[in-house]
């Protein structure tokens, strides 16, 4: 295999399979996200991300009678510039020596999970910023200082979350109307709830991998539930929370659980509302006042 000038070994089987018509493998192998390196330029000119293959199953899927041979055959070069061409974003990334704040910044502003930290001399990926990451050195940061009073506060009373027109969706609603919500709605996971709006499971992005690797991209008029069947055995179902714990509760949960978000939930276990890695990250970096003390 032809080495990739300034790009670090794993990231030339991003180049490899642009040549080759294997979409998915990159999915298969645990190379979710991938920095694109793009062999003309001699750069870095892109993420690939489950978004990116949960649009493309929205986009083209019409039935389980209508094969989508083509995520096989494609290059990842075919579909980025040709079916992807309205929602693929430019690569945001950042320098080694930029700070925390322009890292949070980088992260919230651009609704991205990830960031590369980039040599602007080599123009080597050094690594990968990810919100969890983040938040696990602010909590050893915070742990090494006089704790701040905020953090004594519930996210209730600072407002942390989302609480409004949160997506939800029932055990029977059809896969391809959940992959329609974070595409319309882009969320990165739906509370999966009961008659009585109590939640039972949640369907994440991440979960949707699991499509590529067993294949079953094909059908997506199963239902959620039947989809979640092929989940990981090593989940431990939803982390939840309330609206009265303080923040510093949900952000050592958060951090100990390594999980995205929280459901936040009521006495009865009623969905209301979602507390996510960026919501925490916005409270404690950028809202201004004494949740930005940090």
């Amino acid at each position: 295999m032809t080495s990739c000038p300034r790009a670090p070994n794993w990231l030339c089987l991003i180049r490899l399979f642009r040549s080759r018509k294997h979409f998915l493998l990159l999915f298969l192998m645990g190379y979710e996200p991938a920095p694109l390196w793009d062999s003309k330029k001699q750069c870095f000119v892109g993420m690939l991300t489950i978004t990116d293959f949960i649009n493309i199953l929205h986009r083209y899927y019409k039935s389980p009678l209508v094969q989508i041979y083509e995520l096989e055959e494609h290059k990842i070069e075919t579909w980025r510039e040709v079916y992807l061409q309205d929602s693929f974003k430019p690569l945001v990334c950042i320098s080694p020596s930029a700070s925390l704040y322009d890292a949070v910044s980088s992260l919230l502003k651009n609704k991205i999970h990830r960031l590369p930290v980039i040599d602007p001399l080599t123009g080597n990926t050094l690594y990968i910023l990810t919100h969890k990451r983040i938040l696990k050195f602010l909590k050893l940061f915070i742990s090494e200082m006089p704790k701040p009073s905020f953090l004594s506060q519930s996210i209730g009373e600072l407002n942390i979350g989302t609480f409004q027109n949160i997506a939800v969706v029932r055990a029977d609603t059809p896969l391809y109307t959940a992959l329609g919500i974070f595409v319309e709605q882009r969320v990165s996971a739906l509370p999966v709830v009961d008659d009585r709006g109590r939640v039972v499971d949640i369907y994440s992005k991440f979960d949707v991998i699991n499509l590529a690797a067993e294949k079953t991209y094909n059908n997506l008029d199963v239902t959620v539930t039947k989809a979640l069947q092929h989940r990981s055995q090593y989940f431990e179902g939803v982390l939840t929370c309330n609206r009265h714990e303080t923040l510093e509760t949900i952000i050592n949960r958060l951090v100990d659980a390594e999980v995205h978000r929280l459901v936040v939930v009521d006495e009865q276990e009623v969905v209301k509302g979602i507390v996510s890695l960026s919501d925490i990250l916005q409270a404690l970096v950028l809202t201004d006042g004494d949740a930005g003390a940090v």
